[in-house]
């Protein structure tokens, strides 16, 4: 079997579903931003990737959180930029899967159709589909995060048809795509596939067809160790708080952020790690109680922290309550408001609801999650959460590819 993955941005689910994939004997490349992270992230999983689009990072970190100035340019020149590699890298394969923005997972779709090879639609948060109100978030936040999600997954409107059609018509090979109307619906499916934990989201019935696969992790195996120097910080004494907001856009209010949560972590008398993340974060301080890291594998690093203070990222929230860690989270936009408040409705810790954090409120928000008993649930849940979603997920597409 010849598996094409197509995404923008959430890479590391689709190394964890190719790494699953493969061990089946599946032949699998993956459609990816030119970043060296992600390059390097697939090379080390031993799978191939084929550059698609532009950097997303420099997108991400000169966008001004919260603006939709060129929103509309921006989705077109996605989907654009494509079509030629999707469908190059998919010519002769069984199945594509698309996960990402409304833009990419068009024109995969697109793509899919003319070729005949089957297609499936993932998504690693459940708020992008259509959901009765009772699942969704409620809340000023929330509302905030809501709009925040539209900005992420697309334009307020989503891509018209003749935008899919256009730039499919200049894939060579390609035959005329016919009209579509609902291009959400069409990219998303009827049978859309859910990589998230049902524990920590559980999936509401709706009339949508949604396939919950459980959140997609590699396998131990395939886990990275962690560089000498982080492992070096971590024997030399007790469990540090680790700091990061991954690819989160924080614009020039990144400085006062990260220098508010080492303040927050060292009035509580812990170490801290910093996460770089897109947003550079550095604290600018040589303490010997503080240190600073590039791209970690979060399974590996997680579970042997007092507490994640994150953005509230699927992936991030997945990986620290798989740790059994503790969370703080500090939503921002899209869907972390959402998973900010399964933490802290789960109790495994707590939503810092401040969109400009201070020591005082990020310590305030790190008491409850550094509790003894926010750590026996944490540690509790951790049990619970499924391993095998990205195994039961390259099962799933292995039985029904060719259909």
């Amino acid at each position: 079997m010849r598996v094409v993955l197509s995404a923008r941005g959430s890479v590391e689910p689709m190394a964890a579903l190719a790494v699953r994939l493969r061990e089946r004997g599946a032949e699998v490349r993956v459609c990816a931003p030119p970043e060296e992270e992600f390059t390097e992230l697939l090379a080390a999983c031993g799978v191939p990737s084929v550059p698609a689009g532009a950097p997303v990072r420099p997108l991400v970190t000169t966008v001004e959180p919260g603006s939709a100035a060129g929103l509309a340019q921006r989705a077109a020149d996605l989907m654009g930029a494509q079509f030629g590699p999707v469908a190059e890298a998919a010519a002769g394969c069984d199945a594509l899967v698309a996960t990402g923005p409304l833009p990419v997972t068009a024109a995969a779709r697109s793509v899919a159709d003319r070729l005949g090879v089957r297609y499936v639609y993932a998504t690693h948060t459940p708020v992008v589909l259509p959901a009765p109100a009772a699942a969704r978030p409620a809340g000023p936040a929330a509302a905030a995060g809501r709009a925040g999600q539209r900005r992420a997954v697309g334009p307020r409107r989503p891509p018209r048809e003749r935008h899919v059609r256009r730039h499919a018509r200049r894939v060579q090979g390609l035959r005329r795509p016919p009209p579509v109307d609902d291009v959400r619906g069409y990219a998303f499916t009827d049978r859309p596939w859910l990589s998230a934990d049902p524990v920590l989201s559980p999936w509401p019935p709706t009339g949508l067809g949604v396939v919950q696969t459980g959140a997609w992790f590699r396998p131990r195996a395939a886990v990275r160790p962690l560089p000498p120097q982080v492992a070096a910080f971590l024997e030399a004494g007790p469990p540090p708080v680790y700091v990061g907001f991954g690819s989160t856009p924080l614009g020039t209010a990144a400085p006062g952020i990260v220098r508010a949560a080492v303040e927050a972590v060292r009035a509580r008398g812990r170490r801290v790690i910093v996460a770089r993340g897109w947003a550079g974060l550095d604290p600018a301080d040589d303490g010997d109680d503080c240190l600073t890291v590039g791209e970690t594998d979060h399974q590996a690093l997680f579970a042997r922290v007092a507490a994640v203070m994150h953005h509230g990222g699927a992936g991030t929230t997945a990986a620290a309550a798989r740790a059994g860690a503790p969370q703080v989270v500090v939503a921002r936009s899209g869907d972390q408001p959402y998973w900010a408040g399964r933490v802290a409705a789960l109790g495994i810790g707590t939503a810092h609801d401040n969109q400009a954090p201070t020591p005082a409120s990020l310590a305030a928000a790190l008491d409850p999650a550094l509790h003894p008993e926010t750590r026996a649930r944490a540690e509790a849940l951790r049990d619970t959460v499924r391993r095998d979603g990205a195994a039961k997920a390259a099962l799933l597409l292995n039985e029904t590819a060719g259909r």
